[in-house]
């Protein structure tokens, strides 16, 4: 989609309002912003709904355990490896909400990027959205990709949330062993009775232990992971003397929740007999520049035309369109560019900037 330069109307002062062009579509830019209204709206949607999902299962968790506490503790004999159990269902439920947040973010994401590089802009004129922002949403619509590990996804909900649950269950076993049905008089009775089945004691607490150190383990090494957008403030990196939007904007700076990237960038080849006819309509109609290239097939020894046009994986569709109309003999090679700088691209200004920074 390429924004169109207003052009002067012999028959009227004012300039044409721009628009956006898409296949012969005039997208007004009323329409466009309708549009991202409603793209907002169905991704607030999404996350809602995710979100929701996340409190579900920490609801499960706190239900499961106070179960299992109520009755390990209820009869005489109540056997303490009910609370294990219920540890067990508890991991099971952290890992569930790990995934679940992972699709969270997925969405939170988006309506991130659209509040801080679409929205946000608007309100502090002029109106200049970072020059990346819709490439970086297209490409995540276009491919959607988790913007989080599952392990930081575990760490961040075990802090959160289940750290409190394994404080309670791990209390409430020892206290289970310690004091019920009656109080212990010596470490050996206590360990007596976190047998399980065949397992000794020790080999019950070693196990317990472990795994809750490992749990511990993770909600720390993860503590610094910040990829996850959706239930954090905007954060900024560090930047000295850094006060105002508009020290932020003028150093090129980015939040840290801020993808960065845009649509897979493709360099295409095309071998045609009709170079300049097929030239003309690429760049009239994709707005996209054309070179070139003197080539020679060296199965039949004739000279050939080679064309070399940089172009997005949106666009690909549209350029084999226009090569077979114009020249059904054509021979179109796609492969993937490392990068593209330049205009209709990457600007070689932002990409200094984020080499610098």
């Amino acid at each position: 989609m390429e924004e169109q330069t207003p052009t002067s109307n012999n028959n009227h002062e004012q300039p044409e309002e721009p628009v956006w062009t898409y296949r012969g579509y005039r997208i007004h830019p009323g329409e466009f912003n309708t549009a991202m209204i409603h793209l907002y709206r169905g991704e607030v949607t999404r996350a809602n709904t995710w979100r929701q999902r996340l409190d579900v299962t920490t609801n499960w968790a706190v239900i499961a355990t106070g179960a299992a506490i109520s009755v390990a503790f209820s009869q005489s004999r109540g056997h303490h490896s009910v609370i294990l159990l219920n540890m067990l269902l508890v991991t099971l439920f952290l890992f569930i909400e790990a995934r679940r947040y992972r699709y969270y973010e997925l969405w939170s994401t988006r309506i991130r990027l659209m509040e801080t590089d679409f929205f946000a802009a608007m309100l502090v004129p002029p109106f200049r959205p970072a020059w990346d922002w819709a490439e970086t949403l297209a490409e995540n619509l276009l491919h959607p990709n988790f913007p989080i590990t599952i392990w930081e996804a575990l760490g961040r909900r075990f802090r959160h949330n289940y750290l409190w649950i394994y404080i309670i269950i791990t209390t409430s076993w020892i206290a289970k062993l310690w004091l019920h049905p009656i109080t212990a008089t010596s470490w050996n009775i206590v360990l007596h009775r976190a047998s399980v089945g065949g397992l000794p004691g020790l080999v019950t607490f070693t196990i317990v232990g472990g795994s809750l150190c490992a749990l511990f383990l993770l909600g720390l090494g993860t503590i610094r992971l910040h990829d996850a957008s959706g239930e954090i403030f905007p954060h900024f990196g560090d930047i000295p003397n850094e006060k105002t939007t508009a020290t932020r904007a003028q150093s090129g700076t980015l939040p840290w929740f801020r993808p960065h990237g845009g649509r897979r960038q493709l360099l295409t080849y095309i071998v045609t007999s009709q170079p300049q006819t097929l030239s003309n309509i690429i760049m009239e109609n994709m707005h996209r520049g054309v070179t070139g290239l003197q080539a020679t097939g060296m199965y039949t020894g004739e000279n050939r035309s080679l064309l070399m046009c940089a172009l997005t994986d949106t666009e690909i569709s549209q350029l084999k369109s226009l090569v077979h109309k114009t020249d059904p003999q054509a021979f179109i090679i796609v492969s993937p560019a490392k990068g593209v700088v330049g205009k209709g691209f990457e600007p070689f200004e932002e990409q200094k900037k984020r080499t610098e920074i």
